[in-house]
């Protein structure tokens, strides 16, 4: 198994696809033959993935750098994300397709005399898959993701960064691509704030200039979290806006069920517990969502146990809201709360079963 990996490597430092290929196909062999089914799946579903999307990306080489400090403003990926990893509602999700739908039937639209929709905004919370969704929109139009770095692009010199704002959209324009604006809100305030200088508010203008002549054969997407910051002008420059909000009961059990669809787990087939577990990570986003579960799984791991438990998930749920137990009791009342039985807390937890019963009697006398 070693030699398969480090042939990999060996392969990729010299650029031989061919060799990483075929020692990545004998890796899951090995591993499958290991009892290793997972790790082989999730190797021949990238190699499946990767076989029509092999786009070389020669012509990107050259990065655009900011003058003053000589970091790269751009970074470069071929993202692989299927639709099973967008979990959206039902509206946002078609918005989306829809957007998709219109780029790639670009020329009936054009001969129907309609615009071309190559510009899409995403708002809403932190964690709520702007990013995942253009990943997305990357991997099923085949376009190579130009993502702006805000570090590089934001110069201290203030003429540069309206400098590199032209950099950013020249180099995007010249080859069909996705660019990609992430904390949009950082180049798109509001010209008339009072905090902003006036050559920064020269920014907003350079990049409304910039977007008006952006290449049609591409596609520009912008995301932000503080979407009130936006100059009205920005809007209109967007033919697609969606707001990602975060996820409610439906999406928080499919994401869940996709979080841990080869995972062992005693809830998941019980909907009575599902449903607890779904309503106990309500007021979370996926990125939260992910980062409880995946904690909840070490936490499996390192215990030795092959199942994951409610109990496992709830403690987890509770850690990452209250980031340790200050008051156990407090912390027992969240787990009854959210249907853990006596027995389980016990089992799972090692908390004392008299401890459980004077806080659950505790709670009685409270609710009656």
């Amino acid at each position: 198994m070693y030699t398969e990996i480090v042939k990999i490597i060996e392969g990729g430092l010299v650029n031989d696809k061919e060799k990483v290929i075929n020692y990545a196909k004998i890796l899951a062999t090995n591993l499958e033959q290991q009892g290793e089914i997972s790790l082989a799946k999730r190797i021949r579903g990238t190699l499946t993935r990767k076989s029509g999307t092999l786009t070389s990306l020669d012509s990107f080489s050259t990065k655009p750098v900011d003058v003053e400090s000589r970091m790269d403003i751009v970074d470069i990926t071929m993202p692989q994300i299927s639709a099973k990893d967008v979990i959206l509602d039902r509206y946002s999700y078609n918005a989306i397709c829809d957007f998709v739908d219109s780029y790639t039937h670009k020329d009936l639209l054009l001969k129907a005399g309609l615009d071309v929709t190559n510009t899409l905004l995403l708002y809403g919370p932190p964690g709520c898959g702007k990013t995942t969704v253009a990943q997305y929109i990357s991997s099923v139009t085949g376009l190579p993701l130009v993502t702006a770095r805000l570090d590089g692009l934001v110069s201290s010199l203030l003429g540069s960064t309206a400098k590199n704002i032209r950099k950013i959209f020249d180099y995007a324009s010249k080859r069909e691509c996705i660019l990609f604006l992430d904390e949009f809100d950082v180049l798109a305030k509001l010209r008339d704030d009072k905090n902003e200088l006036g050559e920064l508010k020269r920014v907003v203008n350079s990049l409304l200039q910039n977007i008006d002549g952006f290449n049609n054969d591409s596609i520009l997407i912008a995301a932000t979290n503080h979407h009130e910051l936006l100059d009205p002008a920005i809007w209109r420059r967007f033919s697609t806006i969606v707001a990602l909000e975060k996820p409610q009961i439906y999406e928080i059990d499919r994401y869940l069920r996709s979080l841990l669809a080869d995972k062992s787990t005693n809830f998941l087939s019980n909907e009575k517990k599902a449903e607890r577990i779904v309503g106990a990570l309500i007021g979370l986003s996926y990125s939260d969502i992910r980062t409880v579960i995946f904690n909840a799984l070490k936490a499996v791991v390192l215990s030795g146990r092959d199942c994951l438990t409610n109990c496992d998930v709830l403690k987890a749920v509770y850690l990452y809201s209250n980031h340790f137990v200050e008051n156990e009791d407090d912390f027992i009342a969240f787990l009854l709360e959210n249907g853990i039985t006596h027995k389980e807390a016990n089992d799972f937890l090692e908390i004392p079963l008299r401890k459980i019963q004077a806080v659950s009697k505790a709670l009685e006398r409270k609710e009656s």
